[in-house]
C-alpha cells in the first residue's frame, strides 16, 4: 500500500478521499464549498480541473513538473476558502452545513495531492524530489490549520452533544463520531502553546519522513552491486545474466554486471548464486544501506524521527508513539500486539534454528568449512528444498509468463469470484511506457473501474510492491475508482518474456486483492471508502487474494509453459501444495524480527531515545529473543519505510495481525466450496464493499459468522 504524504501526515482527515456517496439532501443552510479556480487556472494548469477522460483518469500526457507547485498553492488557497466558510457559517450547525460540507470540502486539493505523490512513488524524479521536501512543512502546516481550527471543532462537538437528537442513520453517525475523533486525536483540544508546539512537531516530522523516504531510494539506487565478470555470476539464469549486463550498460558500464537492490534485507538471486563471495558481496550491499556514511545516511534520520514521533505523542497525552498509534488499529494497545509477538516468536525462532541445522548439514557434507551465514540462507535452503520436493524456482518459471499470471489467473480467478470481466484500453495516457491500463466491468456489464498496472522495477520508482488509487468510488461526486497496482519486477531484454518467481506471482494476487477491496468500494461516504480501514485489517484482504495463486483451478489456467503452451505437470503442483510450510521458520523469523524493532522503536518515550541506531537495533533484537544471525530483519532500521517513512509506523505488525483473519477466511472458503460466485460475492457484500462504514471486526464477523481464531495461522506457519 501507497499513502501521499499528506494522508500520511492526517490519515483521518477526511478531506483526504473522495471514495463515497451522501444521499442526504443539502439543507438550504449549507455554505457552498466547490470554490472553482479562475478559468484562466484551470485552462493552464492540468491539474486544477476535473479530468474529462474517462472515470477522470489523469492526464499524464500534459502534466509536468512545473505544474505541481502552482497547483498547490491554488489548491491549498481553495480548501482554506472552504474551511472558514464552513467554521464561520452564522447558521446553527447541522450535519449537512458541517460534516458533509467537510466531506465535499478539499477535493482539487486532493486530486493535485493524488497524483504528485502516486508519481513521487511510481515515477520521480529530481524536480518532484525537490518539491515534496518544500513541501512537506506546508502541507502539514495546512493541515493543522483544519484539525487546531477551534470554530469547526466547536461545530463538530456541538453535533456529538446532541447526536441522539440527529436521528441519524448508522452510517452517519459513525461519519460524525469518527470526525470527532479524528479532530481530537490531531489535537483539537489542546491549549493554544502546545497548538503551536504540535505544529511545530508536525512540521519536522513531516519533512524528516520525506527525508528518509528519499535516502532509501538513493541508497537502493547506489547500493546496487556491480559485478565484473559473468563467472562471479555463475547459477543464475541466462536471462538474469543478461539482465545484469543491460543494467550495466544502462549505467555506462560496458562489460560489466550490476545487480540492483530490492527494498527487503534478503535478496531474491541469492537463492541461486553459486559464488558464495558474490553472495556475501550482494548481502552486505543491502543491509548497510543508510549507516555507512554519505549524505543519505539515515542513521541520525532513524533517531530524530523516533523522538519526534515520541514527543508529539507524549504532547497529546500518550506514553509513547505506539500507544498513540495502536488506539485507532483493531488491536487497540501495545500490550496486545507484544502479546501476539511474544507468543509466536520463540516458536518461530526455535523452528527457524532447526532450518538452519539441516543447511549446515548440507554446508557440511560438502566439505564447505563455514559455518551458515545470512547470505547463504536463500542458496542452500533452495538446494534443500530441492532435495526434498525435487523442484526449485527455476523449474517453475516458465509457467509463471507475467501476461498469463495476470489475465488468466489474477483476472480469472475474479472473475470466476465477482463475475467482473477485464478490457485493456490503449487510448488512455500512461505516464511509463510499459504501464497498462484495463477497463473493469461488473457482472451485469456495467463500468466498475479502471486499473492501471505498473510491473517493473525502475531507477525513479520506490521498492517493493503496493496498491493507491488515482481517482476514489465516490457516489457524493459522482465517480468512479481508477486504482493502480504496482510490483518491481526486473524488466528483461528486448524480446524475452517476463517469468515471475513463485513470490512475485504471490504478490500479483496480494496487490490485487488490495485494488478489488478499492474497486468494489459501495459507501455513502468518502470517509468510509475503499482501503480507509485500520492499517491491521487493510492488509487482511489482500492475504486472502494470494490464496488463488495456487488453487487448482486457477493455477491450471495460467500456468502453462511460455514456449510450449504445455501446462504445468500435476506431480510439480503436488509438490508445491506439499511444500507450503517450508522454511516457515525463517520467514516468521525475520518478519517478527522487524515487526519488534518497529514496536520497540515506537513504545520508547521521548527521553528513552538512543544515541546509537545501530546498538539499538541489535540490543532490541538480542532482548526479544530473535538476535538469530542467519535469519536477519527483513528490514534494519535505516531503510525500514514501512516504519520510518510513514506508511506503518508502529504498524509493521499488521500484516500477521491480518493474517489471523485472512488464515481464518480461507477455512471458511475451503468449507463453503472454495472458488464460486456465491462465495465470492457474499465475501463482497459483506466485507470488501464496506470500508470503514462499519467495525471492521463487525464486518468480519458479519462474513464469517463469529470471532477470528487463531488456530489456522498457527498451522499454515508451521507454529502447531
Amino acid at each position: 500500500m501507497n499513502k501521499s504524504l499528506l494522508m500520511l501526515l492526517c490519515s483521518t482527515l477526511a478531506i483526504q478521499s473522495s471514495m463515497a456517496a451522501n444521499t442526504t439532501a443539502l439543507s438550504a443552510q449549507i455554505i457552498p464549498v466547490g470554490i472553482a479556480p479562475h478559468p484562466k487556472a484551470l485552462a493552464a494548469n492540468p491539474l486544477l480541473a476535473k479530468s474529462t477522460l474517462p472515470f477522470e483518469y489523469p492526464v499524464f500526457d500534459k502534466i509536468h513538473n512545473e505544474d505541481y507547485a502552482p497547483a498547490f498553492a491554488t489548491a491549498m488557497q481553495l480548501h482554506d476558502a472552504e474551511i472558514k466558510a464552513i467554521a464561520n457559517n452564522p447558521a446553527k450547525p447541522n450535519f449537512d452545513n458541517t460534516i458533509i460540507a467537510l466531506e465535499r470540502a478539499g477535493q482539487t486539493l486532493k486530486r493535485v495531492d493524488t497524483i504528485f505523490f502516486n508519481q513521487l512513488g511510481a515515477n520521480t524524479n529530481p524536480s518532484l524530489e525537490s518539491l515534496s521536501g518544500d513541501l512537506a512543512p506546508k502541507l502539514s502546516a495546512h493541515q493543522d490549520a483544519v484539525f487546531l481550527n477551534a470554530k469547526l471543532f466547536q461545530r463538530i462537538s456541538s453535533l456529538v452533544n446532541q447526536k441522539v437528537s440527529l436521528h441519524l442513520d448508522a452510517e452517519s453517525e459513525r461519519l460524525l463520531d469518527r470526525y470527532y475523533t479524528d479532530f481530537v486525536r490531531a489535537g483539537a483540544r489542546l491549549s493554544r502553546s502546545d497548538k503551536e508546539k504540535l505544529t511545530s512537531l508536525n512540521a519536522q516530522l513531516a519533512t524528516m519522513e520525506n527525508k528518509f523516504n528519499q535516502n532509501v531510494l538513493k541508497e537502493t539506487n547506489a547500493s546496487a552491486l556491480i559485478v565484473n565478470t559473468k563467472e562471479e555470476l555463475a547459477g543464475l539464469s541466462a536471462t538474469e545474466i543478461d539482465t545484469a549486463a543491460a543494467a550495466a550498460k544502462a549505467k555506462g558500464l560496458e562489460g560489466k554486471y550490476v545487480i540492483p537492490l530490492m527494498n527487503t534485507t534478503g535478496q531474491p538471486l541469492l537463492a541461486n548464486l553459486e559464488n558464495r563471495a558474490t553472495r556475501q558481496a550482494l548481502h552486505e550491499a543491502s543491509v548497510n544501506r543508510g549507516s555507512h556514511g554519505g549524505d543519505a545516511d539515515n542513521r541520525a534520520v532513524t533517531l530524530t524521527l523516533a523522538r519526534l514521533r515520541a514527543e508529539r505523542a507524549g504532547l497529546l497525552g500518550y506514553p509513547n508513539f505506539a500507544a498513540y498509534s495502536l488506539e485507532d488499529e483493531t488491536a487497540k494497545s501495545p500490550a496486545a500486539v507484544n502479546k501476539m509477538l511474544s507468543e509466536l516468536a520463540p516458536a518461530a525462532v526455535a523452528n527457524a534454528k532447526k532450518e538452519a541445522q539441516e543447511l549446515q548439514k548440507i554446508i557440511d557434507s560438502e566439505h564447505g568449512g563455514f559455518e551458515l551465514a545470512a547470505w547463504d540462507w536463500a542458496f542452500y535452503s533452495e538446494r534443500l528444498h530441492q532435495q526434498k520436493f525435487a523442484f526449485d524456482d527455476n523449474q517453475l518459471r516458465p509457467y509463471f509468463e507475467f501476461d498469463k499470471v495476470l489475465q488468466n489467473g489474477v483476472f480469472f480467478a475474479a472473475n470466476q469470484l465477482y463475475g467482473i470481466t477485464f478490457k485493456e484500453r490503449k487510448d488512455l495516457p500512461v505516464y511509463q511506457p510499459t504501464v497498462r491500463v484495463f477497463e473493469v466491468f461488473d457482472a451485469d456489464g456495467k463500468s466498475l473501474a479502471l486499473f492501471i498496472y505498473d510491473m517493473y522495477a525502475r531507477d525513479n520508482k520506490r521498492g517493493g510492491a503496493w496498491m493507491n488509487n488515482y481517482v476514489d468510488q465516490s457516489g457524493l461526486f459522482g465517480s468512479k475508482p481508477v486504482i493502480a497496482n504496482h510490483l518491481n519486477i526486473p524488466q528483461p531484454p528486448a524480446g524475452e518474456p517476463t517469468l515471475l518467481t513463485p513470490d512475485e506471482v504471490k504478490t500479483a494476487f496480494h496487490e490485487f486483492g488490495h485494488a478489488l477491496h478499492g474497486m468494489f468500494s459501495q459507501v455513502r461516504y468518502p470517509r468510509f471508502s475503499g482501503t480507509n480501514v485500520p492499517r491491521d485489517f487493510v492488509e487482511y484482504p489482500s492475504q486472502v487474494n494470494e490464496m488463488w495463486a495456487v488453487w487448482p483451478e486457477v493455477l491450471k489456467n495460467y500456468a502453462k509453459h511460455y514456449q510450449t503452451g504445455e501446462a504445468i505437470p500435476q506431480d510439480l503442483v503436488d509438490k508445491i501444495v506439499a511444500s507450503g510450510k517450508y522454511n516457515q521458520g525463517y520467514t516468521t523469523t525475520e518478519y517478527i524480527a522487524a515487526t519488534l524493532l518497529d514496536q520497540r522503536w515506537h513504545q520508547l518515550s521521548a527521553h528513552e531515545i538512543p544515541i546509537d541506531t545501530m546498538k539499538f537495533e541489535a540490543t532490541a533484537l538480542k532482548e526479544s529473543g530473535v538476535d538469530f544471525a542467519p535469519a536477519p530483519p527483513r528490514y534494519r532500521s535505516p531503510y525500514f519505510s514501512h516504519s520510518f517513512g510513514g506508511d506503518y509506523s508502529a504498524g509493521y505488525y499488521a500484516y500477521l495481525w491480518s493474517e489471523v483473519l485472512d488464515a481464518d477466511t480461507v477455512e471458511w472458503f475451503k468449507e463453503h466450496g472454495g472458488l464460486s460466485r456465491k462465495n465470492g460475492d457474499w465475501f463482497r457484500q459483506q466485507l470488501l464493499s464496506r470500508g470503514g462504514s462499519i467495525d471492521p471486526m463487525q464486518s468480519f464477523r458479519n462474513f464469517r459468522g463469529r470471532d477470528p481464531q487463531i488456530n489456522p495461522l498457527l498451522v499454515r506457519r508451521g507454529l502447531k
